[in-house]
């Protein structure tokens, strides 16, 4: 997974400690009302389109980049689905993080989805009876992107 170099200069700094980073979950769906998902590198696993937010990126410009660097489409973000600090995170590498994701929903507006970069091994639309398991934070952005008129979802 390619680090951000803003995250590199702060680990210059900070070491391992945990760092509180702002990421972005992109809901994907497509005019069939098919999710789009990539199998990550480092994990294997499906997963939604995800990414760190660059320093003052508005988290919808943040959730286009991702999907466009990460499966080659062009989406149109509609609303957002949740705001949550996540648990602490622990690298491979032994960098912590507190997350605090962003989940929105998008639509695809342009492209045929391919693996576009050398954070997955693959892309592929889903029906989302279909999805294969994902973690609960993205899971819960999937039920609420696919639930009309649902309000965001905030964490207490």
């Amino acid at each position: 997974m390619a680090i951000p170099d803003f995250v590199v200069a702060l680990r210059a700094v900070v070491g391992r400690a945990p760092l509180p980073l702002v990421g972005v979950i992109a809901v994907v769906l497509d005019g069939r009302g098919r999710v789009l998902l990539v199998r990550r590198s480092d994990t294997g696993e499906w997963a939604l389109t995800t990414g760190c937010l660059e320093p003052g990126e508005q988290p919808a410009a943040g959730a286009v980049r991702e999907v466009r660097e990460e499966a080659a489409v062009n989406v149109v973000v509609e609303r957002l689905l949740s705001v949550e600090a996540l648990d602490l995170s622990v690298g491979p590498n032994g960098d912590q993080v507190w997350w605090y994701a962003v989940g929105v929903r998008c639509r695809l507006a342009s492209g045929e989805a391919r693996v576009n970069d050398d954070e997955s091994v693959a892309v592929g639309w889903f029906d989302p009876a279909d999805v294969p398991p994902l973690p609960a934070h993205q899971a819960r952005c999937l039920e609420l992107a696919l639930t009309p008129d649902a309000e965001a979802w905030l964490a207490v």
